[in-house]
């Protein structure tokens, strides 16, 4: 047995059903595996210890929320160890695409093995409470390794890192992807220097994409709702939806499943799918935000 972290909130065992249908092929661009720990320990060097979230699990919510496919991102409590990913995109039958967590010592021939089993990317996190954060010229080394195999960086950070790490982030010729549009405060104006400066990165880096996800981790509203609206997360709403409409082409959604190391309340998935309309209000959007965009990122060779 090993002792969860203090404080953990496990995920919605009987999530809703959305009243949002998704388009045909829809793909939840981000999502988890945690464990299980028996078959795949968790990292000594880890942060936080979750819950176990099983591939099992993941693909019940896919099927139960509408989803076709998924796009799993290695979880910072397994470290560089991509087992427990490589286990579910085998187990998924090519209907998940993974992005992994590598060092800069792994050679040419393990990151094949990773591509045959369906990674695409490789991510970079810069949030300090979650990872310690590696050399510059070791990102570097990796960026040049995964260049080859055509994948590209997922890059994780928070609003107040960005000016520090613009000049890096801007050497990156690869497809870039940013999460959770790099965490703004939303109590700040969205037409204000803080969020306006994460637009400019879009906007001068064509290569550069975004997630638009995670609302439940960005509002200080939460679900409830509020002032007469019937839908929640409505302080974030307005930052996604400025991003959606800006970059339609370069956008992604995902539920975040199973939502690590969130504090105040653990969010409902089926909410999060109806939330999806409020960012993204036309079918062309929708289309574009769920299915086109995230295939022709992961899923080229079937378009």
């Amino acid at each position: 047995m090993i002792e969860i972290t203090p404080g953990w909130l496990p995920f919605y065992d009987s999530p809703s059903k959305p009243k949002f249908t998704l388009p045909v092929g829809s793909v939840d661009a981000h999502c988890h595996v945690f464990g299980p720990h028996e078959q795949f320990p968790y990292a000594p060097e880890r942060k936080y210890t979750p819950c176990d979230a099983s591939k099992e699990q993941l693909f019940a919510l896919r099927d139960h929320l509408g989803f076709s496919r998924n796009v799993i991102v290695q979880a910072t409590c397994h470290g560089s160890d991509n087992s427990a990913l490589v286990d579910a995109l085998i187990a998924s039958k090519g209907l998940a695409r993974g992005i992994a967590t590598v060092k800069g010592s792994i050679t040419d021939e393990q990151l094949e093995s990773l591509h045959n089993a369906g990674v695409r990317g490789v991510r970079f996190n810069f949030v300090k409470r979650l990872v310690q954060e590696t050399p510059r010229e070791e990102l570097d080394i990796i960026i040049d390794k995964i260049a080859k195999l055509g994948w590209h960086i997922v890059i994780y950070f928070e609003a107040d890192d960005l000016p520090r790490l613009w000049d890096f982030f801007t050497t990156i010729k690869t497809p870039v992807v940013v999460d959770h549009m790099g965490r703004p405060d939303v109590t700040k104006p969205v037409d204000g220097e803080e969020f306006e400066l994460f637009v400019q990165l879009m906007k001068e880096n064509p290569n550069f994409w975004c997630k638009v996800s995670c609302p439940e981790r960005l509002s200080k509203t939460g679900p409830k709702a509020l002032n007469g609206e019937q839908n929640a997360y409505q302080d974030v709403v307005p930052f996604a939806k400025k991003v959606v409409e800006l970059f339609p082409d370069r956008v992604l959604f995902g539920t975040d499943w199973p939502h690590p190391n969130l504090k105040d309340h653990m969010p409902d998935d089926g909410l999060l799918v109806d939330y999806i309309p409020q960012i993204a209000p036309t079918r062309e959007l929708q289309e574009k935000l769920l299915v086109n965009n995230p295939m022709r990122l992961y899923w080229p060779e079937e378009l």
